[in-house]
């Protein structure tokens, strides 16, 4: 092969080796590349398609409609108020000077129990009105000695003093001693502030030296675990047709017992009372505002699905997600009633049967 044959070649072989670059204006820079084609993504008719690895990823999960017949409720606005049977709070008889308890003042959250001495009232007194205790406690004193050396006397003479007079004296005596204690411990007695009951402290208002009225509130004491709820009702008839009621708490439904109706109304609303119990409790604080669904005797029929998966389409109807197929989701517009807190009744938009995306609903409904 001639050397211009074999430099032929060679520039042949390199040209091949070299990377192919794209003419000017028509590279993509350091851009990412396209996007996968199976990820999700939103349809053209509005549903949604989410492979089964997304699925997974975003935690969805759905559950299968049942038609029942459904109670129709209301929902009322209502707050937490302290259980009379399990609660109490401590107020002195007297005015005066806040001394601590045997454990000191006790902090908001302490438990307590029923009996306690949570703190003392050191009674205030005008330095007139001591001043004459004082002076009756010195003329007790001394009647008091009086009639002392007046029993001893008698005694001496018993073989010819009546009997009655001795007893007479021995009975002026003790009586003078009973009222000496009762005017020297008035002065020197403080007022024991204790617990009414087992709970903890819910409120507190005292500081050590801090001088306070009678009657004052220095104390709240509550049981967290059973409270009670009084909700307002604008339409007195619903009194009449209470079947059973639920606090909603977060994620948690705490059924309520009813306990009765006012017979007079608050601000053209008619009081309704419930009383609830158990460990949920806990985090609710007295005079908290709280959402009570009360459900009626009346039935609707619908199907219940959660609350989370109500979503809203871009025209601010409300929708759930469907899931049609495998991997698709179809956005379902529905009408809804209220029924627990934690689910609500739709009656219409669904069929028995449809799975509903009860998690992850929410970034379904972001996929675009």
């Amino acid at each position: 092969m001639s050397a211009a044959a074999c430099a032929a070649l060679s520039a042949a072989l390199l040209a091949l080796a070299a990377p192919a670059l794209a003419g000017e204006g028509h590279d993509h820079g350091n851009a990412a590349p396209a996007a996968n084609s199976n990820g999700p993504k939103r349809l053209p008719d509005g549903s949604v398609f989410l492979p089964k690895p997304a699925q997974r990823q975003l935690g969805v999960r759905t559950m299968a409609t049942v038609d029942a017949e459904l109670p129709r409720a209301v929902e009322l606005t209502g707050k937490v108020l302290m259980d009379p049977n399990a609660g109490g709070k401590v107020q002195p008889l007297n005015a005066g000077r806040i001394e601590p308890g045997p454990r000191g003042l006790p902090n908001l959250g302490q438990a307590v129990r029923k009996g306690e001495v949570l703190a003392y009232v050191v009674p205030s007194a005008a330095p007139i009105e001591r001043s004459n205790q004082s002076s009756q406690l010195v003329e007790l004193r001394a009647a008091k000695s009086l009639a002392d050396k007046r029993v001893a006397r008698l005694k001496e003479l018993a073989d010819t003093v009546p009997r009655k007079d001795i007893e007479s004296a021995e009975s002026e005596s003790a009586s003078l001693a009973e009222r000496i204690a009762a005017i020297g411990g008035g002065l020197a007695t403080r007022e024991a502030l204790v617990a009414p009951v087992s709970g903890v402290i819910a409120s507190a208002h005292v500081v050590a030296g801090q001088v306070v009225d009678a009657r004052e509130l220095l104390f709240e004491i509550v049981d967290p675990s059973r409270l009670r709820i009084e909700a307002l009702a604008f339409d007195p008839a619903l009194a009449a047709n209470v079947g059973s009621a639920t606090l909603s708490i977060g994620n948690q439904r705490v059924p309520l017992e009813f306990i009765g109706a006012a017979r007079s109304l608050r601000e053209q609303a008619l009081p309704l009372g419930f009383r609830a119990q158990g460990a949920a409790l806990n985090s609710l604080a007295v005079g908290q505002p709280v959402r009570v669904f009360v459900q009626t005797k009346e039935k609707v029929k619908g199907l219940a699905v959660p609350v989370a998966s109500l979503m809203k389409n871009p025209a601010n109807q409300t929708i759930v997600w469907v899931k049609a197929a495998p991997e698709r989701f179809e956005p379902r517009t529905v009408t809804t009633e209220s029924l627990d807190g934690i689910s609500v009744a739709v009656t219409s938009g669904l069929k028995a049967g449809d799975r509903v995306a009860t998690q992850g609903a929410t970034l379904i409904n972001q996929v675009r």
